[in-house]
This record gives structure tokens, C-alpha cells and sequence, in this order.
């Protein structure tokens, strides 16, 4: 027998919706099941969460209009708040990372990066800096503006990138770790309308791999972490032909092997499974999948790389998929009821 409660889970959800905030959860190494053993309201809408290094301290956004983050202990059953919310400077924040000792946020909203530097306790402190992103594109609602929807360090540690739906791009740049400025490196444009919203980089560190949202594609690039460039190479459509209604992606997953892709397609309500050829810069759909409930906001494997959770908003759970390892086609096995699901993450 195996260990019955091998790690924890944390998953963020809505609570304007009707969601319960922060959950954590127990996973079972067996099986990977996960059972909730707490949850915190203390933070509106924590729509994605990032865990500190150490494992004990758990950031969330609120994706609100004024936007914030806040900062809980991790290591008991519940999360414990440490500290007030903290303003973004910013309008909608969707996503967050640690970058160089510090938070990073996407602000939606406000089409924005913003910086807070992290003191000895784990607790975020005002922002030291806020990045600005300009331009827009062809969609006439979705693009009146920039939107930046993912921030994130690169393998190296050197760069950050930022996914930004409004205006087709991603931007590339340098945070200074005493300062905590953030500073644009350069831009990399994507096909105009595509509507660019989370990327993932290859485990060999090399490619990374952009889901666009307003165009059910998935953008094959090349990344030189030397110079800092990110090199569009091919699109690869996340959906079958002739798929019926409208589809808006949101979650891309690479393989700990480096040999598949995942995606997650809402309104199609699948994941979509894709194979890397061994250049890393061909990708092929294999098949889609159903992903277990409504409006899967988001996917995450578990440490192991063996298996795979759709965060399913609108149906309210998330739900477990085990891997087949050769032709990485995930098969359901479980879910949890958690309303308003938004993300999942494992310590």
C-alpha cells in the first residue's frame, strides 16, 4: 500500500459566485483523490494562487475591480491569513508568480504588470513598481486595450513574461531583484485577433508553447533565454474540425517528458491532447476529451507528472484525469465538488 495522503492541494474559486475561496485539499498517493479539509474566505475572488518555495506561505489574487493579493500559511488544514490584502495598483488581476523574491501580477483589467516585494514573513508589501502595457487589436470587444492575463519567470530565472490577450503579444522582460522595477526587454506579436492568454514553457527549456483564447489555436515558439527572445515558428488548432459552437481555451500544460501538450477548451468543455515531435516545434492534436464537467478554467498536473485536474468553473468541481504514458491521453477517474473552481496547485 501506498501512501494514502501523499501532498496537498490548494484551488482557488470564485466567491462572487459562490465559491468558498481557498480550499485545501488532501491527495491520495494511490489514487490521487483529493478530500477537502479546509477553506478561507479572507480573500475576494482568489482566482489563481502561487506557492512561496518553501512550501508553507500561499499568495492569491483577488480579481476585482480595485485588485489585491494576499498571503496565507499554508501548512495547516486550513489557509491562515498573514496580514492585510495588499492593492495591486491595478484592475482585475488574473494571475501571479515569484519571480526574484518578489510577487508579479497580471492585471487584467488595467492591461498591467505590477511588483510587490515579499518581506521575511512571507507577507507582501506595497507595490514597488507597475508596468504599463499599451496596444490593442482587431476583436471589437475583447481588444479595445491591452489585457494582460499571465505573468511568469522563465526556466532560468532571468526574464519575465507577460501574456497579453488585448494586444497579441508577449512581452518579455528584467525585474530588478533590489529595486523591484520591472523593466520591457522587447515585444513578441502573434497573428493579429488570436487573442494570446496563457503559454507554458518545454521542461528542456528551449520552445514554449502560447494557447490563444479568442482563436482555438495553440503558437509553437522558439525561446532563446541568452538573448531573451521568443520566436513565433507554427499555430496548431486545439479543437477538431467541424467542432460545433464557440470555444474560448484557457489552460495549456506541458508533459514532464516533453512529449505532450494539453489544453483546455471551454464552451467545447474538453481537453485537447497534443503530441510533440522530437524537435519540440511540431505539435500535432492527437484527440480531444471530455473534461469532466462545465467551463474547465484551468489544468495542472500533479508533482508526479502522472496525472491531470481540470478546474471546472461553471459546473463547479474539479476533477482528476490518470495519464496514459505513451499516447498521453487522460481518463477520468475522480472529481471534487468545489463551486466556482478557478485554479489548482500542489505543494
Amino acid at each position: 500500500m501506498g501512501d494514502k495522503s501523499a501532498g496537498r492541494a490548494f484551488i482557488g474559486s470564485f466567491t462572487s459566485a459562490g465559491g468558498r475561496g481557498i480550499i485545501t485539499a488532501a491527495v491520495d498517493g494511490e489514487t490521487g483523490a483529493l478530500t477537502e479539509t479546509g477553506a478561507s474566505d479572507a480573500v475576494a475572488d482568489p482566482s489563481y494562487l502561487a506557492l512561496a518555495s518553501g512550501r508553507t506561505v500561499l499568495y492569491a489574487v483577488s480579481e476585482t475591480a480595485e485588485g489585491a493579493v494576499g498571503a496565507f500559511e499554508a501548512d495547516g488544514p486550513s489557509p491562515r491569513p498573514i496580514g492585510a490584502r495588499v492593492p495591486v495598483c491595478g484592475a482585475g488581476p488574473t494571475h501571479l508568480a515569484i519571480a526574484s523574491g518578489h510577487l508579479v501580477t497580471a492585471n487584467y483589467g488595467s492591461g498591467s504588470v505590477s511588483v510587490l516585494p515579499v518581506g521575511a514573513d512571507g507577507e507582501p508589501v506595497a507595490a514597488s513598481g507597475v508596468l504599463q502595457h499599451e496596444g490593442s487589436g482587431p476583436h471589437p470587444d475583447r481588444q479595445r486595450g491591452p489585457h494582460a492575463h499571465q505573468v511568469l519567470p522563465d526556466p532560468t530565472g532571468r526574464w519575465v513574461l507577460s501574456v497579453d490577450l488585448g494586444t497579441d503579444s508577449v512581452r518579455t522582460c528584467v525585474l530588478d531583484p533590489e529595486s523591484g522595477e520591472l523593466t520591457k526587454h522587447g515585444e513578441t506579436a502573434l497573428r493579429p485577433g488570436t487573442g494570446p492568454r496563457h503559454l507554458a514553457f518545454h521542461p528542456a527549456g528551449g520552445h514554449a508553447y502560447v494557447l490563444n483564447e479568442l482563436e482555438p489555436t495553440l503558437t509553437v515558439c522558439r525561446w532563446d533565454a541568452d538573448s531573451g527572445v521568443l520566436e513565433p515558428l507554427e499555430e496548431t488548432p486545439v479543437l477538431p474540425d467541424g467542432a460545433a459552437g464557440p470555444s474560448y481555451p484557457s489552460a495549456v500544460v506541458v508533459s514532464h517528458d516533453g512529449r505532450h501538450v494539453w489544453a483546455a477548451n471551454r464552451g467545447h468543455d474538453s481537453i485537447a491532447v497534443l503530441a510533440l515531435d522530437e524537435t519540440h516545434e511540431k505539435a500535432e492534436l492527437i484527440t480531444t476529451v471530455p473534461c469532466g464537467g462545465h467551463w474547465p478554467r484551468d489544468l495542472a498536473l500533479d508533482p508526479t507528472g502522472r496525472r491531470l485536474y481540470a478546474a471546472n468553473e461553471r459546473s463547479g468541481d474539479v476533477t482528476w484525469f490518470d495519464i496514459d504514458p505513451e499516447t498521453g491521453v487522460p481518463r477520468r477517474s475522480g472529481s471534487l465538488d468545489v463551486p466556482a473552481a478557478s485554479c489548482v496547485i500542489f505543494a
